[in-house]
């Protein structure tokens, strides 16, 4: 039986990854979503050792491009019984792999694969809709509607400049320096470098990061997530099934998603994190529920995954749910904490979206595997649990992992 609190669901050694697969990484690649989440998805399979006409479930985020009717004829799934799509870009990191998982505990689905592709590049816009590559903001037009109303007129209308006014106010507030969101930027491309699959891999200093531009103070250029194409997929199935199969099993553990604050409501962010005695939203409620029911603690978490479409979400993200205290995430990364090999808790060792690659974090999924299987590059010794968590920012979720070899 599954285990649930508050929405938070504890999976009770019902479901686990059983393959990772993603494509090369790149700039203006020319080829097709389709075309990439095809390969994304073979290269799964290949690696769990699982025939891809048994794959009877597809999740994916709600700005796919991709039909799954389409991908299934592609790739010849004999039937498909779960169809699922979960909100947000980055928000959906570690959701889609979670409404897998659900999907596959509750018998909806036997094998899912989630899967992200992106054809991203600054060219490589083929239609009028924002989710067609290319970039979203540049095609919002001349007449404005919800939210972008409020914005656009104003000169927030790039997700750089919406998440400039959250870390400004961050730093307001807590002391939080500018310096500290570049350390983490430091401390990926670190990682990056010895990552054959990056994008990035030549290693910066601090100094190489105050020299970079600045987007939208205090955002700099390599604090930002890359554009680029490319895809990933992970298949998702029944623990008693992965136990089967080609790879070390990797459980999940736990999954739980929410909602608010949101980064377009940018005036009642902080209100939502107990800072002013509000009512606590978001990552920062859901956190106690989603350690809790998984029966451990942020403190036995070995190695995390972190949404980081700019870096400044680190420190936020670490500290909603409990790494640390809220405030307290810049001398967090300062402290070296999030460094491989000798920090206490290493974050994005793959080198995360702005050394390895930006598939809206879901490239984060297969490095938490790799972890956890005890094949990752920059590899944590002894690796158990790992966290993987979308943006914070967005309608989100996150995920908690546990390996078995």
């Amino acid at each position: 039986m599954l285990d649930a609190k508050n929405g938070v669901v504890r999976f009770d050694r019902h479901a686990a990854i059983a393959g990772i697969g993603q494509t090369e990484f790149a700039k203006n690649m020319g080829r097709s979503e389709l075309d990439l989440a095809c390969e994304a998805v073979r290269s799964a399979c290949a690696d769990a050792g699982f025939d891809p006409r048994e794959i009877d479930g597809v999740a994916s985020f709600h700005i796919e491009q991709i039909d799954e009717i389409d991908l299934a004829f592609a790739l010849g799934f004999e039937r498909l019984r779960f169809m699922g799509r979960t909100p947000s870009g980055g928000g959906g990191a570690a959701s889609v792999v979670g409404l897998a998982a659900m999907a596959v505990a509750t018998g909806a689905a036997r094998a899912v694969v989630a899967f992200r592709a992106r054809n991203r590049s600054k060219t490589a816009a083929y239609g009028a809709d924002p989710n067609q590559g290319g970039r979203p903001w540049e095609k919002a037009g001349t007449t404005l509607s919800g939210y972008q109303q409020w914005h656009h007129p104003f000169g927030v209308a790039a997700p750089a400049q919406e998440m400039a006014l959250i870390a400004r106010r961050h730093m307001h507030v807590f002391g939080t320096r500018a310096e500290q969101f570049g350390m983490q930027a430091v401390a990926q491309r670190a990682h990056a470098a010895t990552n054959p699959n990056a994008i990035m891999r030549t290693p910066i200093t601090l100094d190489d990061w105050a020299s970079s531009r600045v987007i939208a103070d205090p955002i700099r250029l390599f604090d930002c997530s890359l554009e680029n194409d490319g895809a990933v997929a992970v298949l998702v199935t029944t623990r008693a099934r992965a136990a089967d199969l080609a790879q070390p099993l990797v459980e999940v553990l736990a999954h739980g998603q929410c909602d608010g604050p949101i980064h377009t409501d940018l005036a009642r962010f902080f209100a939502h994190t107990a800072l002013f005695g509000e009512r606590v939203n978001g990552a920062a409620a859901m956190s106690p529920d989603l350690f809790g029911v998984a029966d451990i603690a942020p403190s036995d978490v070995d190695v995390a995954m972190i949404f980081d479409h700019f870096t400044m979400a680190v420190p936020l993200s670490l500290e909603q749910y409990g790494f640390c205290e809220i405030g307290a995430g810049g001398p967090f990364i300062e402290s070296g904490a999030t460094h491989w090999p000798d920090g206490a808790l290493p974050v994005n060792t793959h080198g995360g979206s702005n050394g390895e690659a930006f598939v809206h974090g879901l490239n984060h999924i297969p490095e938490a595997v790799r972890q956890l299987r005890g094949t990752a590059v920059n590899q944590v010794e002894g690796a158990r649990h790992a966290f993987v968590c979308g943006s914070i920012t967005d309608p989100s979720g996150a995920l908690l992992l546990r390996g078995h070899r």
